[in-house]
């Protein structure tokens, strides 16, 4: 007599009863069931949540299609041809293992997007900068007069572009989710910005997550390459054509800084470009965000001049490091975005001047180690508040670094900062968490800290 896992098996073998199946009804899931509908392709919908987010877009715009809600059932999951995995669904889940193990393909929304286009791909990874630097390469493509769409993990889902007109390039944030399931994507350029740890809570470590971003140099187009980084310098291929930037002096066909007459300047090679004070993002990551840009921008022949352009205009996305108001002499700045300690680190480094930062950091860790963040915020932070549920693991990283204080929420953490910041202070919101265990996503984060400084502006608390 079969039991479990085997009868379950068997009776996927006996029937296929769908072509596909659809995990996840988010925003990616619904591009997905919108392609697979227009395809005309058999497939059902599935998802673990009873109230997934698009719930109500897809039973008004496919009433007809099988919808499975709560816990996932493997016997649905086995007896479908291929698996079409959401982002935020881990291919680990037993019930998608068993289902791959009997014959189901798993693929990913880029995964079937790379099939579908023959567009050139430009693609952007990295643990921190990636929507920054997807934005500045696409406003850098416009600026040479080519159409652009942008899209993937930020802006659009990928599939929603195969219905519009083609256009010249396709820029596409990817996220290490969804590059697992990447086996097609040939990409014109692509970069991985930068490897730290994040997302520890989904992979066994930082060589899993590392594997999982080093997919999108996957085939032959150009790698652009992070000197400063370890780990992604470990990517390059010695027979694929290769670009590197660094924050340090560029060699010949490399992108990078040299000083001349105490200026610091964007350099190609020997060739200065821009001076760094002109360009309107601030802080040494961001720096390295624009050199990154020129890197890509040049192997798909961008010209200097219309890259620079863009780089003198370009201000920066919200909730990362975002100027907000200035008080008293104290700048607020709003990095939300930074949702892991790689992100946090660089906004510290990128801004601090000596001991000049009060920072509010705190969420959910989502199991990474803070330790790193004790050798950044030593003589650059002289006290930090700390919110959400690993406040406590991060003040036991940084215990002895600088002045520790807790705050229950935003608000208070907004007017501890003000209480504790002195003239020429920066109070720096860069949680290096995620925001799930307090709020519905960062930017909800961001808007109510900057509400809060709206706040003390309202109530006279500045010299302005």
């Amino acid at each position: 007599m079969q039991t479990g896992w085997n009868t379950i098996e068997s009776m996927a073998k006996r029937e296929r009863q769908y072509d596909t199946v659809v995990i996840g009804l988010g925003k990616t899931g619904l591009s997905c069931a919108r392609f697979l509908a227009k395809q005309g392709k058999s497939f059902a919908v599935a998802d673990s949540r009873d109230q997934p987010p698009e719930l109500d877009s897809f039973k008004r715009e496919y009433p007809g299609i099988a919808l499975y809600l709560g816990k996932l059932d493997p016997v649905l999951l086995g007896s479908a041809r291929q698996l079409i995995i959401s982002p935020g669904v881990s291919a680990g889940l037993p019930e998608i293992r068993y289902a791959v193990a009997n014959g189901a393909e798993l693929v990913g929304d880029i995964e079937l997007f790379a099939r579908h286009t023959r567009v050139p791909i430009v693609a952007v990874t990295g643990s921190n900068g990636k929507s920054t630097v997807a934005a500045l390469i696409s406003a850098m493509i416009k600026e040479a007069g080519f159409r652009v769409a942008l899209g993937g993990n930020f802006g659009p889902p990928a599939l929603s572009f195969l219905d519009t007109e083609p256009p010249d390039f396709f820029v596409l944030e990817l996220s290490s989710f969804q590059l697992e399931t990447v086996r097609s994507l040939n990409a014109v350029t692509s970069v991985v910005l930068n490897i730290s740890p994040d997302h520890m809570d989904r992979y066994a470590g930082i060589e899993q997550y590392t594997l999982a971003k080093e997919r999108i140099y996957m085939g032959s187009g150009c790698m652009v390459i992070n000197r400063d980084d370890g780990r992604v310098s470990a990517m390059a291929h010695p027979d694929r054509k290769v670009i590197r930037f660094s924050l340090g002096v560029p060699e010949q066909g490399e992108f990078g800084i040299r000083k001349q007459n105490d200026i610091e300047w964007l350099c190609f090679g020997p060739d200065v470009l821009l001076p760094c004070s002109e360009l309107r993002i601030k802080g040494r990551h961001n720096i390295s965000n624009a050199l990154s840009a020129l890197a890509l921008g040049s192997s798909i022949g961008l010209s200097s001049v219309s890259m620079i352009s863009t780089l003198k205009r370009f201000t920066g996305l919200p909730h990362r490091c975002e100027w907000v108001a200035e008080i008293n002499k104290v700048v607020w700045i709003n990095d939300s975005k930074g949702t892991n300690t790689g992100a946090t680190i660089a906004a510290v480094e990128g801004l601090s001047g000596l001991n000049d930062i009060v920072l509010i950091a705190g969420g959910d860790g989502k199991g990474a180690d803070f330790s790193p963040l004790a050798e950044s915020v030593t003589g650059r932070v002289h006290a930090v508040v700390l919110i959400g549920r690993d406040a406590g693991r991060i003040a036991a990283a940084l215990e002895g670094k600088t002045e520790i204080y807790y705050s229950t929420g935003i608000q208070s953490a907004v007017e501890m900062a003000a209480r504790l910041a002195r003239p020429q202070d920066k109070v720096l919101l860069s949680p290096a968490c995620a925001s799930l265990d307090m709020f519905k996503d960062y930017q909800e984060r961001g808007q109510m800290f900057m509400e809060a400084v709206y706040r003390l502006v309202l109530a006279g608390e500045t010299d302005a």
